[in-house]
């Protein structure tokens, strides 16, 4: 592109929200020179801690997941929406360093919050032995200060009954040679009135600590506040125009559950702030996308606070004063040629290791091993990717042979442990091969005996899911065209708000992490089951 073109884009361009479409939650933004990178939370699913790049701050790739073995993280029997939470990361004397906390648990009132710390020279990695940090809270973050000392943030987390469970913002300072914490934790703010104080981010700007956090909750009470100080250690005064960010009271918004949010500065010293957003099917309704995540413009005058226009989450915000920067499209057909899985995957509860993901054993083909079922949470066999759009769809073409009803092999429509849509090659009682359908509601399985397919013989059998706004639908392909397998199911049971449960005011479950469409694979007798997918094309509409 000559600089002609590059300047004339950059004059009529923008940001179009979510940037990052699906779940892609807890946005942590940093600038390296020239780069832009976005990490986000990935909760049970491996890789975790996805990172995006841009140099315009308009178009977004994948970069890949940080944590992609075991050494860095195990998530052997996570709980649903557990895991990975709120990955901060930032750049420091030549190297990278991501925060990231794993977090065990939600009963109770305890959250068995356990932080740690990596670092990289490249943002591709490799990247260190992750360094056990405190477990006294979640969402932690580095901030480096301009005297070369480096602090520890995170919410402060108190399980006694009775009290706030978000107690405030705590810092500690952080040894970056020795990598370890040192000196005593000092509680830093407490948060405004609106509560569920979290998501810390301090930056230095104008003569001010500026403390960024998020408030009410990762819902639709959801905000970004601002908070500011002469001294590190406050007392931090609130902006008293109110919250930087939100879409409270206005459920005409597009872009809902706006918080969570973190600041980046452009070569050319405009401001904007990467956060959370939701987008319901209706108004305050099921957020079947999950929480994505949007970019705002943000203007700071010296001597201000600083400010998004309206205090809303845009659909579109002027881009910055950049070149732009478009990458390749992401082809639509994966046909499994490469020696590993491609970024728009991600494997649950395990990383995609050979024992189960196998590229090699039949080029070109796609062999998953059978694992345990769906409640299983040590060595499930689902290798998925985020549902993007409102109205899209998965299809693959599945050779399997099972033989018995233990064995399962075949397309989802999934969120959780408890809540699916599966379409699935078993054999039958009879011996015959047959195309089954299954639900899970909140656990509540539904079978649709009626709709089983004798597919015996049948060597190839094409599979499709698609979303078609609050409906899922499924097809079948035996050689002779796609046919419907016969039933629209509730694609809104595939939602945070619909996986959350409160009992007597604690959280019994959660829902953090969207829709998924992916290849699941079930060998309940542990007897060597195996599948070969020969491709999978996602497309939206």
């Amino acid at each position: 592109m000559s600089t002609d073109i590059a300047n004339v884009a950059t004059a009529t361009r923008s940001i179009r929200n979510p940037v990052l479409a699906g779940f892609h939650p807890d946005p942590s933004i940093l600038r390296v020179d020239d780069d832009y990178y976005l990490a986000t939370s990935t909760f049970e699913w491996y890789p975790g801690v996805r990172v995006h790049h841009s140099r315009d701050l308009v178009n977004w790739r994948t970069l890949s997941g940080v944590i992609t073995d075991r050494r860095l993280l195990d998530l052997r029997g996570c709980g649903d929406s557990n895991g990975v939470w709120a990955p901060d990361l930032t750049y420091h004397d030549g190297l990278f360093y991501l925060v990231y906390s794993d977090v065990a648990s939600f009963a109770s009132g305890y959250w068995d919050p356990q932080n740690f710390l990596v670092t990289a020279e490249d943002i591709a990695g490799p990247w260190s032995d992750p360094v056990k940090l405190h477990g006294r809270g979640f969402d932690a973050a580095l901030f480096h200060d301009e005297d070369g000392t480096t602090w520890l943030l995170s919410m402060s987390a108190d399980w006694r009954p009775g009290r706030d469970r978000f107690g405030g913002i705590e810092i500690q300072q952080y040894d970056r040679v020795e990598r370890r914490l040192v000196g005593s934790p000092r509680m830093l703010f407490t948060g405004t009135s609106v509560g569920v104080t979290e998501g810390p981010h301090i930056y230095r700007h104008d003569g001010w600590y500026w403390l960024i956090t998020a408030e009410g909750g990762t819902s639709w009470e959801h905000q970004v506040t601002v908070a500011r100080s002469r001294e590190l250690f406050g007392p931090y005064e609130v902006d008293p125009d109110g919250p930087l960010l939100t879409s409270v009271g206005r459920p005409d918004l597009r872009l809902q559950k706006a918080g969570h949010g973190s600041l980046v500065r452009t070569q050319t010293d405009e401001w904007y702030l990467a956060h959370l957003v939701g987008r319901p099917y209706s108004p305050l309704g099921s957020c079947v996308l999950g929480r994505e995540t949007a970019i705002q413009r943000v203007e700071w005058p010296s001597g201000e606070w600083p400010k998004i226009a309206g205090g809303v989450p845009a659909d579109e915000v002027v881009a910055p004063d950049l070149p732009a920067h478009p990458w390749p499209a992401e082809p639509e057909t994966d046909h499994f040629d490469a020696p590993e899985l491609g970024l728009c995957w991600s494997t649950l509860r395990r990383p995609a290791s050979t024992d189960w993901v196998d590229l090699h054993a039949r080029p070109s083909y796609l062999r998953i091993h059978g694992g345990q079922s769906p409640v299983g949470r040590q060595a499930p066999s689902l290798v998925a990717r985020r549902v993007g759009a409102m109205h899209c769809s998965l299809e693959t073409v599945v050779e399997f042979d099972p033989a018995d009803h233990r064995q399962l092999a075949g397309i989802t429509a999934y969120y959780n442990t408890l809540n699916w849509h599966h379409l699935y090659l078993t054999r039958d009682d009879d011996g015959r091969t047959v195309l089954q359908l299954l639900s899970s509601d909140n656990g509540r399985r539904t079978p649709y005996p009626d709709l089983t397919v004798d597919v015996s013989g049948v060597t190839r059998v094409g599979l499709r899911a698609v979303f078609d706004g609050p409906v899922v639908r499924f097809d079948y392909d035996l050689g002779a065209g796609w046919q419907p397998a016969g039933v629209d199911l509730d694609a809104t049971i595939l939602s945070d708000e619909h996986a959350a449960l409160i009992i007597d005011g604690e959280p019994a479950a959660w829902g953090f992490t969207g829709s998924f469409l992916g290849l699941w694979v079930q060998d309940l007798g542990g007897d060597g089951a195996y599948a070969d997918f020969d491709l999978a094309t996602y497309r939206e509409q």
